[in-house]
């Protein structure tokens, strides 16, 4: 039996001057107002929304009335519904594709059960499928693992206002991604809810929810990729409206780290508009316990620009999409430049002896993974070709990225 792959082949853009960019909604923060929105029963209203799978999956999931959930590969809707449903009357089923039923769930649903959720695994143990039995539950204190997603901590702290007593949550061990945990907390607050942090604990109050608005803002992590093209492609400039210069979003230090790699930025009322400067080091250190998605932005750009590198905080990684340490170990093997990552995934560097080899055309493989795709595009500028397998698998995070490609002057062809 044949199957067909879909491919795109990446040409690099002759293009110069300035070419202006509309980036998509962040779904980070979308999702998270979209459960909010939920619980408050509609009186939070959303505007410029996010038309990213993942978004349009919690929005269909938060709409239907079908018992059966299938978040597919969204890890955010997957842990985010976890708590949401255990708290909403009523029983269904919440699964995923069969890479979300091998991604570990066991520390957020110990954590609901702790507070009285009733919730069991139709399959492995400690994995999705669940039966989610929804109830009216009191809150109270919980403890929770927090080097190991996040998202469950996330997922609880959106829970936490409607539980009549609210929730007081204490995170163990070293705390990863601690950048969306300050992003949930910063729109609890934005929406009236009595919330804070103090070290290890987290404390949010019940709260009657009121009539509001609020918009969806423009992507950071979608704009690094555009940092990249920037810093490989020097005669180009790029205008991106709609970033708010003091966001919420973790991914907005990107502008810092790249200040130091050879791409500056500035904001205008036009928008932040990038452009080229001299590279300031030839060595790049740097600790991604709070931006592990940035993790597949910097890699091909260090390899790029021939810069080594040593990066920590990536151990979440491995229960991503894909486990993104060894998909990006792979991927540059194909350009002879050999990564190290230590087992449990906490370290990747490159010494810069492996040097690569961008004479040839290269196809990159996806791994379902929409990062490998947007992180390994901008390659194009130095290689002669670019074949990804799987192109639409962008969709996920930003679906007009290969559009967005070709208005910046790439050449993009299906093979």
């Amino acid at each position: 039996m044949l199957f067909y792959v879909m491919q795109y082949s990446i040409r690099k853009t002759e293009k110069k001057g300035q070419v202006r960019i509309i980036l998509p909604a962040s779904k980070s923060i979308n999702n998270r107002l979209l459960v909010l929105s939920a619980l408050s029963k509609g009186k939070i209203q959303l505007a410029k929304l996010s038309q990213s799978d993942d978004s349009q999956i919690m929005y269909s999931l938060l709409n239907s009335e079908n018992k059966i959930k299938n978040a597919g590969h969204a890890g955010t809707v997957m842990r985010f519904l976890t708590a949401f449903y255990s708290i909403c009357p009523g029983e269904i089923l919440l699964t995923g594709s069969e890479r979300m039923k091998s991604s570990p769930i066991a520390e957020l649903v110990d954590a609901l059960r702790i507070i009285g959720a009733k919730i069991e695994y139709t399959g492995k143990k400690g994995f999705p499928p669940l039966k989610i039995m929804g109830k009216e539950l009191t809150g109270g204190k919980i403890s929770i693992e927090s080097g190991i997603s996040s998202q469950y901590i996330s997922a609880l702290m959106m829970i936490g206002s409607s539980l009549k007593n609210g929730l007081e949550i204490e995170l163990k061990g070293d705390t990863i991604s601690s950048s969306y945990i300050n992003l949930t907390l910063g729109l609890l607050k934005q929406t009236g809810i009595k919330a804070h942090r103090e070290g290890k604990i987290i404390i949010i109050n019940n709260f009657v929810f009121k009539n509001m608005k609020m918009e969806v803002e423009a992507d950071w992590s979608s704009a690094s990729y555009w940092f990249s093209i920037v810093g490989l492609k020097n005669e180009l400039d790029i205008l991106l409206p709609g970033l708010d210069q003091n966001s919420l979003q973790g991914d907005a230090e990107i502008r810092n780290i790249f200040s130091k790699l050879g791409v500056k930025s500035h904001f205008s009322n036009e928008g932040l508009t990038l452009s080229a400067i001299k590279q300031e080091i030839n060595f790049f250190e740097y600790d991604f316990r709070d931006n592990p998605d940035m993790v597949q932005t910097f890699i091909p750009y260090c390899v790029a620009k021939d810069i080594p590198f040593s990066f920590s905080g990536c151990r979440s990684l491995r229960i991503k999409e894909t486990d993104r340490i060894l998909a990006l170990a792979n991927e540059f093997r194909k350009f002879e430049v050999e990564l190290t990552f230590s087992e449990d995934g906490e370290y990747i560097s490159w010494n810069g002896n492996s040097k690569p080899d961008w004479t040839k055309p290269v196809i990159i493989d996806t791994y379902d993974d929409h990062r490998m795709a947007l992180g390994m595009a901008p390659l194009s500028i130095v290689t002669s070709e670019i074949i990804i397998n799987e192109p639409d698998v962008v969709s996920k995070s930003y679906p007009g990225f290969w559009k967005d490609l070709k208005k910046a002057g790439f050449s993009i062809s299906e093979i």
